[in-house]
């Protein structure tokens, strides 16, 4: 008879953990739209050496793939879509890897990445697409501001995210498929610059991509924040070499989301292990009071702690 209270009380938790999901619909905007057609991106090869010809090479071959995207997007007639890719080929960004099709892949590089000492990768959570960018290339800019010269910031949008009010946000599906990505340009951006500190830093359900790919990685910090979660039930079953460290502000809403895993007939939903908690066993960093959406405000408490630890400046509680 023990099992049905418990049995109730993790479909309760399911339950709420649905309806958290649904709230967050305002966070980041509606369910994505019709796909728009773009054309395959260029065989561009391995990342190799990071020197300032090879960037620039790079960089052009990206600005060429996304001109034909909004060339695509216009002849479809969706005038947002290439009105927004008209401002991502704009001369003065960087872009080491373009894909419009399928909600858009990119790799966006903030800073001089041929000279950077510091680099920081962030991996954004659901609802993020080429249509719902701004937020990630903000969090790129604010954070490099924090972190001044001798650094670079990648903004990885290197898979399809589940959109926010989804099934999808709920499992760990579009996790693995994006983590074996996820730990190929990691490994790549660490041969192009062999003596570079590299932060991986994991906003909401990229905290569950960052934990598929973690394993083996040479990174020297595994940042989780405004995590769900990660699939493990401690720092230490993610078998990284990083240090694992965790935050979460007091007014995000993911504080709400059960800290459960639920095997149901053909996936298993939820994250388990509170990411924040002691006995998860990640270092505890201030995060401030902001909302799901603010960790990397200009300004704020939680930018200057992420900041600190891609600088290598954070102590063991920072």
């Amino acid at each position: 008879m023990a099992s049905r209270p418990r049995s109730s009380r993790l479909r309760r938790a399911l339950l709420t953990a649905l309806v958290t999901a649904s709230v967050a619909l305002p966070v980041s905007g509606a369910a994505r739209p019709a796909a728009v057609p773009a054309p395959a991106p260029a065989d561009l090869g391995p990342l190799g050496a990071a020197t300032p010809a090879a960037l620039g090479a790079r960089y052009a071959a990206g600005r060429d793939g996304i001109r034909a995207a909004g060339q695509a997007a216009l002849r479809h007639g969706d005038r947002q879509r290439a009105a927004s890719l008209r401002a991502m080929a704009a001369p003065g960004r960087h872009f080491l890897a373009f894909d419009g099709r399928d909600g858009g892949r990119t790799a966006e590089v903030f800073g001089d990445l041929s000279r950077a000492h510091r680099i920081a990768v962030l991996v954004p959570g659901a609802g993020v697409d080429l249509d719902h960018y701004a937020r990630l290339r903000h969090g790129g800019e604010a954070l490099l501001g924090e972190l001044g010269g001798g650094s670079a910031v990648v903004a990885w949008l290197g898979y399809r995210t589940p959109a926010t009010v989804s099934p999808g946000a709920l499992t760990a599906g579009r996790a693995d498929e994006a983590a074996p990505l996820l730990r190929s340009f990691v490994r790549e951006l660490g041969a192009a610059r062999p003596a570079a500190r590299v932060a991986l830093l994991c906003h909401s359900y990229g905290s569950v991509v960052c934990a598929r790919a973690a394993s083996g990685l040479e990174v020297a910090d595994l940042v989780l924040f405004g995590s769900p979660g990660t699939g493990a039930e401690s720092a230490a079953a993610l078998h990284t070499g990083a240090t694992v460290r965790a935050g979460r502000a007091t007014g995000d809403w993911i504080a709400g989301v059960p800290h459960v895993e639920l095997d149901l007939a053909f996936t298993t939903v939820g994250f388990g292990a509170d990411p924040v908690s002691p006995e998860f066993g990640a270092e505890v960093f201030d995060a401030g009071d902001g909302g799901h959406g603010d960790y990397l405000e200009p300004g704020s408490v939680p930018l200057r702690s992420i900041a600190a630890i891609v600088a290598g400046r954070a102590g063991r509680h920072a």
